[in-house]
C-alpha cells in the first residue's frame, strides 16, 4: 500500500483536493481536523494544553479555538509550544489509521509536512498550490478573519514556492485549471504503481 502526503500553504485547497481522492474512494486522514477533534477528547492532550497556556484555553469543556489562535499566531514560541504537543499525538493517530487500511493508497492530508518533519515514510507528496491573493480571500472568507491575520499565520509556515519544490507532484488550484482531471492523472498513477512496484519508503533528503 502507498502512503501519499497531501499539502499546501494555508488557503491552498487542500482540502477540495483531499475530497475528490475521498469521492474516488481513496481513505483520507486529515490531519489538521484530527487534531482538532484529539485536543477535545484525549485527556493526556487536554492536561497538557492547560498546563502549556492555562485553564482558559478551554471554555465549558470545549476548546476555545479563537483564544488558542489568537495567541499562538502572534508569539512564535508559543506556536511551536503548541506543535510540539499536538503534532506527535496527530501523527501517532495517522499511523495507526494508516495501519488499519486495505486500499491500494491512502492519502494523509496536513498543511506542516515539511515544518515537523513528517514526510519521512511516506512514497510521494502532493503539494495544491494557489496564488497568494487568493489564498488569502478564501481564508478571509472561511474564517471571517483580516488580511493582516491571515498574512500572519501564512508566515508560520515555510513559504509556498519552497514548499512546491519540496513536493513530488503540484495539483494547481488557480481557478484556471481543473482539480478532477489533475487528480485523476494521480490516481491512476498511484493505483498502477501500487499493483506493480513493491513498497519503497520515502527517505529523508
Amino acid at each position: 500500500m502507498l502512503k501519499i502526503g497531501l499539502t499546501g500553504g494555508i488557503g491552498s485547497g487542500k482540502s477540495t483536493v483531499a475530497a475528490i481522492f475521498r469521492v474516488l474512494g481513496i481513505p483520507v486522514f486529515q490531519a489538521d481536523l484530527v487534531a482538532r477533534t484529539l485536543m477535545e477528547t484525549d485527556q493526556g492532550l487536554q492536561k497538557a494544553l492547560r498546563n502549556t497556556f492555562g485553564e482558559a484555553v478551554f471554555q465549558e469543556g470545549r476548546l476555545d479555538r479563537k483564544y488558542l489562535a489568537d495567541l499562538v499566531f502572534t508569539d512564535p514560541y508559543q506556536l511551536d509550544l503548541l506543535n510540539a504537543i499536538v503534532h506527535p499525538v496527530t501523527i501517532q493517530a495517522a499511523d495507526d489509521w494508516a495501519k488499519q487500511q486495505t486500499a491500494p493508497y491512502v492519502v494523509k492530508e496536513a498543511a506542516l509536512f515539511f515544518e515537523a518533519g513528517s514526510a519521512i515514510g511516506f512514497d510521494y507528496m502532493i503539494g495544491v498550490s494557489s496564488p497568494q491573493t487568493l489564498r488569502i480571500h478564501r481564508v478571509m472568507q472561511r474564517d471571517g478573519v483580516s488580511r493582516d491575520e491571515v498574512l500572519s499565520r501564512m508566515k508560520r509556515q515555510i513559504q509556498e514556492s519552497i514548499k512546491m519544490r519540496l513536493c513530488d507532484f503540484v495539483i494547481l488550484n488557480d481557478e484556471q485549471h481543473l482539480l478532477i482531471p489533475q487528480v485523476l492523472t494521480l490516481h491512476e498513477r498511484f493505483l498502477k504503481e501500487s499493483k506493480t512496484e513493491p513498497y519503497v519508503s520515502r527517505k529523508p533528503d
